[in-house]
Formats: structure tokens, sequence, C-alpha cells
């Protein structure tokens, strides 16, 4: 009986020891080396989390240019900003300028000129890319000089004043002051109002029976129904030889001048200058032109 109880404590030892053997190639192979085999049994501690960077933050991508100026020139004219800063460059040149006109048909003339361009070229400044100024008072005699060019960055006359004719529809022979504009086809008229200098081209014509040749530049009437009709009509400006020096001519509604004139401004002007035709003889004009009328530059 004592023999086979002996028999029994050895089954257990050896088992218990082989027991432990395995228990620390188990515990060796993944943690270490194994611990006593009489000391109680590790509990694994599981790993803490690696730490990572945060991701940064991705940007939305910027409005376009155009729009953030839209969206900029909303609140500006919201809160009276922008029309003020525009009077301010209108009153800027008139102080620069008007002393060296010679005469205005109207006291509101060349503010109107000035509105104008200032106000298209805030709404539009790509499509002004030139500095220049065309303007023509066609409340004075065609005997008048009536036209400059001005540089309305450096605010300086480029040229003028000079003879500059209007369209045999706008008056009747022998007068030498238009009375009557329109933007329809066909009028030989005069238009008043703002317009956009575009390309040159060969201006070809005939005086009296003559032909004769002069550069030519396309313009885009941009103040709505007053002069829209411009290119359609063949409203250009050109050199011709009805101009002269102490007098103009009749054209078929082109706001024309010298010859020799012609060759020297129609290149200054082209592709991005500006014209503004002006008579304070119409009245309705006056009051609701889209860029120079009253109401705009008042308010």
């Amino acid at each position: 009986m004592k023999a086979a109880l002996r028999a029994d404590l050895r089954i257990l030892v050896v088992g218990a020891g082989l027991a432990g053997a395995v228990g620390g190639l188990v515990y060796s192979s993944t943690t270490g080396p194994a611990p006593h085999a009489a000391a109680p049994a590790a509990v694994a501690t599981p790993p803490k989390p690696v730490a990572t960077a945060p991701r940064p933050a991705v940007k939305p991508a910027p409005a376009p240019a155009t729009a953030v100026r839209k969206v900029a020139r909303g609140v500006l004219e919201g809160v009276g900003i922008e029309s003020g800063v525009a009077k301010t460059r209108v009153q800027q040149a008139l102080v620069a300028l008007e002393a060296k006109v010679g005469r205005q048909s109207d006291p509101a003339a060349l503010r109107m000129a000035f509105q104008a361009y200032y106000a298209y070229q805030a709404a539009n400044p790509g499509k002004v890319r030139k500095p220049y100024l065309y303007y023509v008072d066609y409340g004075l005699d065609a005997r008048t000089p009536r036209g400059y060019v001005f540089d309305m960055k450096t605010l300086k006359v480029v040229d003028g004043p000079f003879t500059v004719a209007h369209g045999r529809g706008s008056a009747a022979p022998g007068s030498g002051r238009p009375t009557r504009f329109s933007n329809r086809q066909g009028s030989n008229a005069t238009s008043l109002g703002l317009y956009l200098a575009q390309e040159t081209y060969a201006f070809s014509g005939k005086s009296a029976g003559v032909a004769y040749r002069s550069p030519g530049l396309r313009l885009t009437g941009v103040s709505g129904k007053y002069n829209s009709a411009a290119r359609a009509r063949g409203v250009v400006v050109h050199g011709a030889p009805y101009v002269t020096a102490g007098r103009a001519g009749r054209s078929e509604g082109c706001p024309a001048v010298e010859l020799t004139r012609a060759r020297k401004l129609i290149p200054r002007i082209a592709n991005g200058g500006m014209v503004f035709l002006f008579s304070p003889l119409d009245r309705t004009w006056m009051k609701s032109d889209p860029w120079a009328s009253r109401s705009r530059s008042e308010g």
C-alpha cells in the first residue's frame, strides 16, 4: 500500500515538473525568461495604444478670384465704401483736368464722363486695359474744338482740344450743333454714352466723291439702349478729310477726326481704351445712362 502511494506521488511530481517546464517555454517565447517554478503565474498586461499624429485638416479650395471680387464689391457697395472711392476718384480727376478743358457746354459734362469711366472700369477691370479716355462734348458746335484724350491714370491731357465730326442725322445741313441722337440702324446720327475701344482696321471712305483711307477703330457701345447698336451700325473712330483744324464736317454717326490726328490717336486708345460722347440736349440720356447718370453719381 505504501509502495503504491509513493509511486503515485512520483508521478504527480514528475507531471508537475513537466507542466512547469512547458509553461516556462511558452512564457519565454512570448514575454521573456520564465519565472521561478514556484512563483504564481504572471498576468499579461495589454499593450498601450500607440499615439498617432493627427492628420492635418484639409483646407477648402479658395474661391475663384472673380467670385471673391464680386462678393467684396457687393459688401463694399452695401456700406457705401466703393461708391465713396469712386466719387473721390471723379473729384480728383475734375480737380486735375477741368481747368485744362477750354469750354464745356454744361457743368455736368466732365463729371459725367469721369463718372462713366471709373464706374465701368471698376465693374470691368479686365476690359479696360488702357487708361485713355477719348471725350467729345457735342454740346459745342462743329467749329469749336470739342475733343480731348485724357490719361485717367496720370490725370493729364494727352491731346486736345481738337475738332470732331458728328453724324449728319443729328443736325441739318449748315447747322454746326447736333440736336438729335439715335441708336437706330440707318439713322446716320451720333449716339451718346460710353464706348469700349476695340480692334483697329483699314477704313476707307469717300468725301465729295473722292476716296480716302484711314486707320479705323471699332467701338462697342456699353450705355444700353443709347448706343448698343454702334458696332452693327459701323460707328467707328476714323480720320476724314472733311475734318480740319478750323471746322468739322458731318459723318455717318462717327466721331471722326483729322486724318493726321487719327494716325496718332487711334493706336493709343485701341484695344482697351474708352470713348465718351456727351450732349446736354438729351436730358433723358443724362438721367438714365447706366454708367454716367446723375442718379448714379449722387448715389
